[in-house]
C-alpha cells in the first residue's frame, strides 16, 4: 500500500505537463494537482485504489489515473482522444508505472461506449460538462454505468442534477462526497479573465 501523503501527491501531480493547446470543443478543463490529490485521497480513504484496476475516461494528461497508481492501483487504462494529452500520459505514465511496479495502457480513441472486454474495478473521470456541446458528458456517464466496475467516481458542475439521476436509474447507489471550487484557466478564447472558477461536486456511485 502506498503511503504517499496528500501534499506530496499534490506536488507530484502538479508537476505533470499540461496540455498546451486546449480545445473548447472537447471542453478540456484540466483538474489541478491540489484538487486531484484531495479527490484521490478521498477516493482511497477505504483503500479501494490499492491493487485495483482503474479506468480513466477522458483522461487528459492522465493526472487522475497516474495519481491512482501512486496510491497503489495495480493497473490503469486511460482513454483519451487528444493526441497531445495522450503523449504526455504515455511518457509520464511509463515512468510512474516503473516506479510503482504497476502497469498502464493509454488508448487514443473517441469514447463511444464501454470498450468491449475492458475490465475495471474503479472508474474515475472528469468528463466534458456539456457547456459547449450539450449532452457531451452523457456518453462518458453512460459508458461508466455500463462498465463492470464496482465504483465510479465523477466530478461535474454542482449545478448538474442529471449524473446522480442517471446512476440511480441504472441501479447504482449515489453518494455526494464533497464540493469544491474548480478553477478554469483562461486558456479558451471565450474567457475574458485570467482565471475563473465554478463550483463542482464530486460523486461516488456504487453497485
Amino acid at each position: 500500500m502506498s503511503q504517499i501523503r496528500t501534499k506530496h501527491l499534490a506536488m507530484r501531480l502538479s508537476g505533470l505537463p499540461r496540455v498546451a493547446e486546449l480545445s473548447s470543443h472537447l471542453e478540456q478543463y484540466q483538474t489541478e494537482g491540489d484538487l486531484a490529490a484531495r479527490w484521490l485521497t478521498d477516493i482511497n480513504s477505504d483503500n479501494s485504489l490499492v491493487g485495483a484496476k482503474v479506468v480513466d475516461l477522458g483522461a487528459g494528461n492522465g493526472i487522475l489515473a497516474l495519481g491512482a497508481l501512486l496510491l497503489g492501483a495495480s493497473h490503469a487504462t486511460l482513454i483519451e482522444v487528444d493526441p497531445q494529452a495522450v503523449k504526455i500520459a504515455e511518457t509520464y505514465g511509463r515512468e510512474i508505472a516503473v516506479e510503482t511496479g504497476s502497469t498502464i495502457e493509454v488508448i487514443e480513441a473517441e469514447l463511444k461506449g464501454w470498450p468491449q472486454g475492458l475490465g475495471a474495478d474503479v472508474v474515475i473521470m472528469n468528463p466534458p460538462w456539456g457547456y459547449q456541446s450539450k449532452g457531451a458528458d452523457r456518453v462518458f456517464i453512460e459508458a461508466a454505468l455500463a462498465s463492470p466496475a464496482k465504483t465510479i467516481h465523477l466530478v461535474h458542475s454542482a449545478q448538474a442534477t442529471h449524473p446522480p439521476e442517471m446512476a440511480e436509474q441504472a441501479g447504482w447507489e449515489v453518494e455526494k462526497r464533497f464540493s469544491a471550487e474548480f478553477r478554469l484557466p483562461a486558456s479558451m478564447a471565450h474567457h475574458s479573465h485570467r482565471t475563473t472558477s465554478t463550483r463542482a461536486t464530486f460523486w461516488r456511485f456504487k453497485r
